[in-house]
């Protein structure tokens, strides 16, 4: 019989009904759309906060879903070391086209202004990233950027209208701001003190290239141990500065020592701290960098989705390889769950081991945003 007889009966009867057929393996609707761009056209607006308690201005650039009614989770992101608002833009207009509204804070004292006309641009990098006022004002200007979203969404007539789904907030962050970003979400004891700047109104958490504090290593599990939402840690083989001290390996740190929610980790092989920039840039390490761009929209915006909209198809191309199936050789992909039920460090009595936990344990003066009951834009 000739060989295209053969396969056509063969498909035949593997079509046939009463034959068993194979079982399928797991499929998802698009395993693309993650990475492209979203349904939404997408508007920015420049603000310039002040904070009259810390006598400190937060400058914001907030990427939204234009022309919208909403109300659309929010993402957070904190800036590294002598970057602006105007950074990681990559990032916010992918997500805001996705249905989230970025908001990219400017942190004063460690933000452009550090090095720009400086002639020793290194030196004044330095010296910022050991202030230890950086280290508390950061998470501090998230908590306050909060707080002025929720003005904002108050204000009739505003800017957002209706649009922020306030009790839906994801906080993000590159190197410092990896570290801020973690900070707000837990961490306790780096850099500065062993002030608590946790904010339990930020729900889950995206971390990229996060400084680690060499001099805890005995304290790990204490540093990380009140962190309660999950995260998304990524970074890269290559993944150094001149300006940290973290070495490449110990980049997972966080992740391993966060044993009380849901966490992922993503090691991009060949990936560099500048990777998660977004800045266009020349020599043989950028050839990969659109490349890396696309994995690192693709999960950050499936981690949202999961995480912040309730997406049960986004989690399942998560965890069960849609997403490892993406980044194929590319990156090593990394899940754990927690280790002790949820319902031992949080009130939200009733969870098992495997659930999320997703407010924080310790007390605050801060209350949640009240928001309509409406389902969420996205």
């Amino acid at each position: 019989m000739p060989r295209s007889w053969l396969t056509y009966a063969l498909v035949l009867l593997s079509t046939a009904p009463g034959l068993p057929q194979a079982a399928p393996t797991p499929a998802f609707r698009d395993e693309t759309r993650y990475a492209e761009a979203g349904p939404h056209e997408v508007a920015t607006l420049r603000l310039a906060w002040t904070d009259d308690a810390r006598e400190r201005e937060v400058p914001v650039k907030i990427y939204y879903p234009a022309n919208e009614e909403g109300p659309f989770p929010i993402v957070i992101f904190s800036h590294g070391l002598g970057g602006s608002r105007e950074g990681y833009a990559f990032l916010g207009r992918h997500w805001a086209s996705h249905g989230y509204v970025s908001v990219h804070l400017e942190h004063e004292g460690s933000d452009a202004e550090v090095w720009r006309g400086q002639t020793d641009a290194a030196r004044e990098l330095q010296r910022a990233a050991k202030d230890p006022r950086n280290a508390i004002n950061r998470p501090k200007d998230v908590s306050f950027a909060i707080d002025q979203l929720q003005q904002l969404q108050a204000e009739d007539g505003g800017p957002l209208g209706n649009a922020l789904a306030l009790d839906r907030i994801a906080v993000a962050g590159h190197s410092f701001g990896a570290f801020t970003a973690l900070a707000v979400v837990g961490e306790v004891g780096t850099y500065a003190s062993e002030q608590r700047l946790a904010d339990p109104r930020v729900k889950c958490a995206i971390l990229m290239s996060t400084p680690v504090p060499v001099s805890r290593r005995d304290r790990y599990d204490a540093v990380y141990g009140e962190i309660v939402v999950p995260c998304l840690h990524m970074t890269g083989t290559l993944d150094e500065t001149p300006i940290a001290v973290t070495k490449v390996e110990d980049r997972r740190i966080p992740y391993d020592h966060i044993q009380r929610a849901e966490q992922y980790l993503v090691t991009f092989v060949g990936g560099d701290h500048a990777i998660f920039s977004g800045r266009p840039r020349r020599g043989s390490r950028a050839e990969k960098d659109p490349l890396f761009h696309k994995l690192i929209l693709a999960g950050t915006t499936a981690f949202l989705e999961a995480y912040l909209a309730d997406g049960d198809e986004a989690k399942t191309w998560l965890r069960d390889g849609g997403y490892r199936k993406m980044l194929a050789t590319n990156a090593r992909f990394e899940h754990k769950r927690p280790e002790q039920p949820a319902d031992a460090f949080s009130p939200q009595a009733g969870r098992t081991s495997t659930q999320p936990v997703r407010s924080s344990p310790r007390p605050s003066t801060r209350q949640p945003a009240q928001t309509p009951s409406r389902q969420y834009r996205r």
